[in-house]
């Protein structure tokens, strides 16, 4: 029986994705409607998704077949679904972090930044958090926790052994002062005492002799003890230095748009359900909104996780203007860390300036409180350029512009010089581009077009119509808990794109701002902190640091609560205001069973 079960177990996929669909058939059988078949469908990709049976990207890919076949939309008006604005917006980000990665100007930034926050231990786990946030604004958060880790490590390390060298010295010296009391007492005795007293220091003399295995045996079991404590000491501090990493770089990527999948699909799906948007969710709108709560969030976790790891004491952990010479050697790693990157080269600098620009046509593009420079130039009648559109345009300036400056002339050999590369080539981006994401957004926006189309937006919308008898803010609590939960055991992107269908159809029908309840269900999917499996840099820390499950359980709960009362913080004071949740919206007063 037993090998029967560990057979079970060893093909479960496939018997998941055998026998979920044969389960499930009678749903469509027996209630025979567009609402019942489209059902079906998201059901079947669900379960797919939760238990990924089959790759994420694969499953994703079951709108193209099903609805067709359901007779719920035609093949090619599925297809459309899967290359929309927010792709666009996506590959272009994704082409700047790649750039950014190619050419070391995040390590750059990383180690700049904490030579100036320091080594003190609060202060390097504040400054490892600052870095990890900023850095996963642009880049993956999965590449930020894999290059800030060994970072992390090293600097621990050259802490922990100049603490070494620090108490080896010290009990060299109180074993020399000890020896010198020792010398300087029997030489006064010697002087003091007569002939007869002598047989007697002799006697004590040759007791003492004795007796000096033990005293070194003391001695020694004391140095053991306190190289014990020091490793323990360490072996904590690199376990909360990891997870702050890896925390802080889930929370540094919902401050942007382009920072994690969830809030870009967030942006297509508020445009696919409410076209009449008018662009409501854009770069500037959604940092206006993510950025403070990611910085208080930010300031909690780190509080947090210092009370866990490194605890209250502020003198210790802060150092108080102390700079001994422990933190001198560690502070000396880093310097020679960013030594070896040597000066700014020219890849760096081109890198660096296209990605400033970039950010602030993100910003200027359509400010809010006036018009942005697209209004008055392109967008008079209609939505015509978008952050899509300029993230595309500046990172093909990735593939024309070189990697190093032109020079007209021959080399040492007397040949011609040839054209540097280009700071991009398309291998190395086909390389890292994860495209299957790509497919799991257009899966999103497919799933929301039959929702659309079939009629089911409206059904659950009717079906939900109780809840409007509940405050609002405890509907978006309690949404938010659901979906903080349900990410912990399944990506984040799924979770969002099960998700936010529903929750669009249930803020229509009970007549609530959509905003209100997507904005923060969308932020609470990247609260993955209590288990390994929940997001990739979960399972790096956690292999890095020989991390316990319970050790992230510990820490994780914690910052899941305190991630989900900053987001209803926020929407309930600078977004409410911000996007008018006191209002029910005209663009998203719509009949869902729309064509």
């Amino acid at each position: 029986m037993a090998q029967w079960g560990k057979w079970l177990w060893y093909h479960r996929n496939y018997i998941i994705v055998i026998l979920t669909p044969i389960l499930f058939l009678p749903l469509p059988l027996v209630i025979n409607t567009p609402q019942a078949r489209c059902g079906y469908a998201i059901i079947l990709m669900a379960l797919y998704w939760c238990t990924e049976c089959i790759p994420l990207a694969v499953t994703s890919l079951l709108p193209i077949v099903l609805f067709p076949m359901m007779g719920i939309m035609q093949g090619g008006e599925v297809s459309i679904e899967y290359l929309k604005d927010s792709n666009m917006l996506f590959i272009g980000g994704l082409l700047v972090a790649i750039a950014v990665e190619r050419w070391n100007l995040h390590k750059r930034i990383a180690i700049g930044v904490l030579l100036l926050v320091g080594v003190r231990p609060a202060l390097l786990m504040m400054g490892f958090m600052l870095v990890s946030a900023f850095l996963s604004m642009w880049i993956s958060n999965t590449a930020t926790t894999a290059m800030m880790l060994p970072i992390a490590q090293a600097v621990l390390q050259q802490l922990k052994a100049t603490e070494a060298r620090a108490d080896e010295r010290d009990f060299q010296a109180a074993a020399e002062d000890n020896h010198a009391f020792e010398l300087e007492t029997k030489q006064t005795n010697q002087q003091e005492e007569t002939h007869e007293k002598q047989q007697v220091g002799k006697t004590q003399l040759d007791e003492n002799i004795h007796e000096t295995p033990q005293h070194e045996s003391v001695a020694d079991s004391h140095l053991d003890l306190k190289i014990k404590a020091r490793d323990q000491k360490y072996e904590h501090l690199t376990k909360g230095m990891s997870l702050s990493v890896c925390y802080s770089a889930s929370i540094g990527g919902t401050a942007t748009l382009t920072g994690t999948t969830p809030n870009l699909i967030l942006k297509g799906q508020v445009d696919k359900i409410f076209p009449g948007n008018g662009d409501v969710i854009n770069f500037a709108s959604w940092f206006a909104f993510a950025f403070p709560n990611m910085l208080l969030m930010l300031v909690l976790s780190w509080l947090w996780l210092q009370l866990m790891f490194l605890g209250v004491n502020l003198k210790k952990s802060f150092g108080c203007g102390v700079n001994s010479d422990r933190d001198k050697e560690a502070y000396a790693v880093m310097k020679e860390e960013y030594r070896k990157l040597g000066r700014m080269t020219f890849a760096e600098w081109a890198v660096l300036t296209i990605f400033t620009l970039l950010v602030i046509l993100w910003f200027t593009r359509e400010p809010g409180f006036m018009d942005g420079w697209a209004t008055v130039l392109f967008n008079k009648e209609a939505q015509f350029v978008t952050d899509g559109t300029i993230a595309i345009f500046m990172s093909m300036l990735f593939f024309a512009i070189p990697s190093q400056m032109p020079v007209f002339g021959f080399d040492e050999e007397g040949k011609m010089r040839k054209a540097p590369p280009a700071l991009l080539n398309w291998e190395v981006v086909h390389e890292r581009m994860p495209w299957n994401i790509i497919l799991l957004l257009g899966g999103g926006f497919a799933l929301a077009a039959g929702s659309e189309k079939s009629g089911l937006s409206k059904w659950l919308g009717e079906s939900l119509a109780p809840l409007e008898s509940i405050p609002s803010f405890a509907i978006s609590l309690l949404l938010c808990l659901l979906v903080a939960t349900f990410t912990e055991c399944s990506s984040n992107t799924a979770t969002t794109t099960l998700f936010l269908p529903i929750l669009a159809s249930m803020a229509t029908a009970i007549k609530l701002h959509p905003l209100y309840v997507m904005i923060p269900c969308t932020i609470s999917a990247s609260l993955a902190f209590m288990l390994p499996v929940a997001t990739p840099p979960n399972a790096i820390a956690f292999a890095f640091a020989k991390l316990k499950v319970m050790d992230m359980v510990k820490a994780g709960a914690m910052l899941n609560i305190i991630g989900i009362l900053t987001i209803n913080l926020g929407i309930n004071t600078w977004g409410y205001s911000m996007f008018q949740m006191h209002t029910f919206p005209a663009w998203a007063n719509i009949s869902h069973d729309q064509p």
